[in-house]
């Protein structure tokens, strides 16, 4: 598999540093971009860039796309210049955005009939943020055929560990269980936070102390300075929040599954980004909590 074919669209926060690692595990990478700055660290490492996804997609046997979601890769799919007008052969798509497990399947089942079979779809979402991305240890949620996913599976592997869930739409499921864990997480950390801040505490000292305990959690290591800085700054926009938490919810009423939290932490991100704050980092729930309730 070493010498497959890789192509990578989406090259932002999340999908450059991905593409440095699927180059630099050996693959040949073909990358695209509506800016061409955004590819020439990686032609400068080898890589080579088209100038459309239809070129890319003549020249790859797999096809990684990270995007925000199904609508943004549905537009690069499309068109004369579009990736299904450059497939010449067999083709994996793979789709990193999180996006709605129903919406996956149905884009599975639709390319499926429109290229006879011959543009395949995995679906494989990513958590571990920009940190993970650059490190090389995202935790990749994926969902396909057994036959579809061992042909990806390499390539995933240069950007982390990749785990097959189970048949498309999969990793999307899992994917939604993350986001409301994450969500969750967030939430209760910001709101300790103003808590404790408003009580007089050392908010840095007393996070390093709950890291320690149950309330230890990857969230808390990334996001620790964060909230002791007020530092929301872009990063994951908190506005995603709202379509991941919505998709949850998709799935949870396709399954019959009841929901406490995941219906309270949708209105939490939808109320964060009707106040502007949808582009800061998810940690600006920290501020959003603050302005409900001014200090006396």
């Amino acid at each position: 598999m070493t010498g497959a074919r890789v192509g990578v669209v989406g090259l932002g926060t999340m999908g450059a540093p991905m593409a440095r690692h699927v180059l630099a595990a050996g693959f040949p990478l073909h990358v695209t971009a509506r800016r061409p700055e955004a590819t020439a660290a990686l032609v400068a490492d080898g890589a080579t860039a088209h100038a459309t996804a239809r070129d890319l997609a003549a020249h790859s046997d797999v096809v990684v796309t990270v995007l925000p979601d199904l609508p943004e890769l549905v537009g690069v799919l499309e068109g004369p210049d579009g990736l299904l007008a450059g497939v010449a052969g067999p083709l994996v798509l793979v789709v990193c955005s999180t996006s709605s497990p129903t919406g996956v399947r149905e884009l599975g089942a639709a390319l499926d009939a429109r290229t006879g079979g011959a543009v395949r779809l995995v679906d494989a979402p990513v958590s571990g943020g920009q940190e993970g991305a650059e490190a090389g240890t995202l935790a990749i949620m994926v969902g396909g055929t057994p036959d579809d996913v061992a042909h990806v599976l390499p390539v995933l592997e240069a950007a982390g560990t990749p785990v097959h869930l189970g048949p498309l739409g999969s990793g999307q499921v899992a994917k939604a269980c993350n986001q409301v864990v994450v969500a969750a997480t967030v939430t209760a950390l910001a709101e300790a936070a103003v808590l404790a801040e408003r009580a007089g505490l050392d908010v840095a000292r007393m996070l390093d102390l709950l890291a320690g305990g149950y309330a230890g959690s990857r969230v808390l290591e990334v996001k620790k300075h964060r909230f002791v800085a007020h530092d929301h700054s872009p990063s994951g926009p908190a506005r995603y929040m709202v379509k991941d938490l919505r998709g949850a919810l998709d799935e949870a009423g396709r399954t019959g599954t009841a929901t406490v939290l995941t219906d309270v932490l949708l209105e939490v991100f939808t109320s964060v980004t009707d106040a502007g704050l949808g582009d800061l980092d998810t940690s600006v729930v920290q501020d959003w909590i603050a302005g409900r309730t001014p200090p006396g």
